[in-house]
């Protein structure tokens, strides 16, 4: 299995009291309840066209360690197909790098653990504690925020782009009228001068 560089992220001071996350008998109320949403959106990742978590943001979350979580998904290893977890490669952690805070404290030997949001709804029956069926609770409504905020910029985009569409075919009307008023009317113009008299009168055509 690929080795991995040591890799941490800042903890959200916010969300730790006396050294360790927040409760779940405390309900996650309030300004706890904001900070630890706020950790979680940004912690949420795009990667393979998912939106996905990985296992140390969690494990954190959780009040757990990393190598304790991935035990456990290890053992209900049938629980988690591909599209509910999967390791990230080299190259992917390498583009994620700069999202996260390095340090030569500790760290890790293998790559990270990506979960989806299927994945992160298993962990609360695999981990069987209040404190990830709390924490769940709130990264499913984050989840379920980011799609209806995804959903409602797709939508103006949408929009938007009716409106370009709508407001250029009603231009070219006009500048199509306004090119047929300059356009010379070559069939309707006569010679200078006089021209032949009709037979049929005698006011000349000019």
């Amino acid at each position: 299995m690929p080795r991995l560089a040591p890799v941490h992220r800042r903890r959200n001071t916010a969300l730790h009291r006396e050294g360790g996350i927040v409760s779940a008998k405390s309900r996650l109320t309030g300004s706890a309840t904001q900070a630890l949403a706020e950790t979680i959106a940004q912690n949420i990742l795009l990667v393979r066209g998912y939106k996905v978590m990985l296992d140390m943001h969690l494990a954190e979350l959780y009040g757990v360690k990393t190598k304790a979580l991935n035990q456990a998904v290890q053992r209900n290893r049938e629980r988690f197909p591909q599209d509910f977890m999967f390791q990230l490669s080299i190259s992917e952690m390498d583009r994620l790098r700069s999202q996260f805070v390095t340090s030569n404290r500790g760290g890790r030997r293998y790559l990270p653990l990506a979960f989806t949001e299927q994945g992160v709804a298993m962990l609360s029956s695999v981990l069987r504690s209040d404190k990830a069926v709390h924490v769940n609770i709130e990264i499913m409504r984050t989840f379920v925020r980011l799609r209806r905020l995804l959903s409602s910029h797709a939508e103006l985009a949408g929009k938007l782009a009716a409106l370009e569409k709508k407001y250029d075919a009603q231009f070219k009307g006009v500048f199509d009228a306004i090119r047929e008023l300059m356009r010379p009317m070559e069939k309707d113009r006569r010679p200078i001068g006089f021209g032949p008299w009709r037979r049929s009168g005698s006011v000349p055509d000019f």
